[in-house]
């Protein structure tokens, strides 16, 4: 019975309907779990000469590497290593922040955003990682050896991306009320103090990487710039090349009509930001009946 409950949760999540935020907890679990038992696996049948490389093996496939050579024979470790985690509390940490977060920035942004703010966020993370590694000399001695793995940098896009929308939205962290602005400020403070004296540089760098690209993305949705758009369209086109489905194709010859579909579009952002505004100072329960359903509206799509 337990059995069939969590297959129909698993389902219900990766439906169209479901939750983007829950089925990327579920990917990064499910991945962690394989990896593990691929540990185990090793563990078992290996002798204690060659252990540990079979161990490593895996993660060094899925892991981002610092050096540019290694990266252009692993292109594919931009996308896999923000969803590989090593050890089970670094797993649970990032995914109870990606949740609580994730759950706030879903309600009023919407379903389809939360995944390209994840995942453009680990791109900008990696970015940053593979170039502080490349071009200061602290590094250079250990370029060719480093990677990087973790959601970490999507998740700080993620938070920083909510505290720049709702800035004085609180959070109860264990039984102390804390706003997102506050909670930003303390997790880019402990990476960028971090970097000089812990021994994870490149972990701290990541964040970094992934939180500049949160506050640029609604930096730039708030003056009706939507970088989402393109990762959606794009996204879509993959899933329907896959599916065997054609994406429908819509043209328009009216150009008096497309400037006015352009003006609802500015007239739409202008009124969510107001909106938002007044969330992030008076909070949800002082918007108006209509406002609420505005709100409502705009997050399923």
């Amino acid at each position: 019975m337990a059995e069939n409950f969590l297959i129909r949760e698993i389902k219900n999540t990766f439906s169209p309907t479901g939750k983007m935020v829950s089925r990327l907890i579920v990917i990064n679990i499910v991945l962690f779990l394989v990896l593990r038992v691929t540990d185990l696996i090793a563990f078992l049948i290996a002798s204690d000469f060659n252990i540990q490389s079979l161990i490593s093996y895996p993660y060094f496939i899925l892991a981002l590497p610092s050096g540019l050579s290694n990266l252009l024979t692993h292109p594919w470790t931009l996308i896999t290593y923000g969803f590989t985690h090593f050890e089970l509390f670094h797993l649970v940490f990032n995914m109870l922040w990606l949740f609580w977060i994730g759950s706030i920035l879903t309600e009023y942004l919407g379903n389809k955003k939360i995944f390209p703010v994840y995942m453009m966020g680990s791109w900008f993370g990696g970015a940053l990682y593979i170039l502080f590694y490349n071009i200061f000399p602290y590094f250079s001695n250990v370029v060719d050896q480093s990677s990087c793995i973790g959601a970490s940098a999507g998740i700080m896009a993620i938070i920083l991306a909510a505290a720049v929308l709702l800035p004085d939205y609180s959070i109860i962290i264990f039984i102390w009320p804390i706003r997102l602005k506050w909670l930003a400020a303390i997790f880019v403070g402990i990476d960028i103090i971090s970097i000089s004296f812990d021994g994870n540089p490149g972990g701290h760098i990541a964040h970094l990487g992934g939180a500049l690209f949160g506050y640029l993305y609604i930096s730039f949705y708030r003056k009706g710039n939507d970088w989402s758009l393109w990762f959606n369209n794009i996204a879509d086109s993959i899933i329907s090349v896959f599916s065997g489905r054609k994406k429908m194709k819509v043209t328009y010859s009216n150009t008096s009509s497309r400037s006015h579909e352009r003006k609802k579009d500015i007239d739409k952002q202008k009124k969510i930001d107001s909106i938002l505004d007044k969330i992030s100072k008076s909070g949800y329960e002082s918007l108006s009946a209509e406002e609420k359903e505005i709100l409502f509206k705009e997050s399923r799509n």
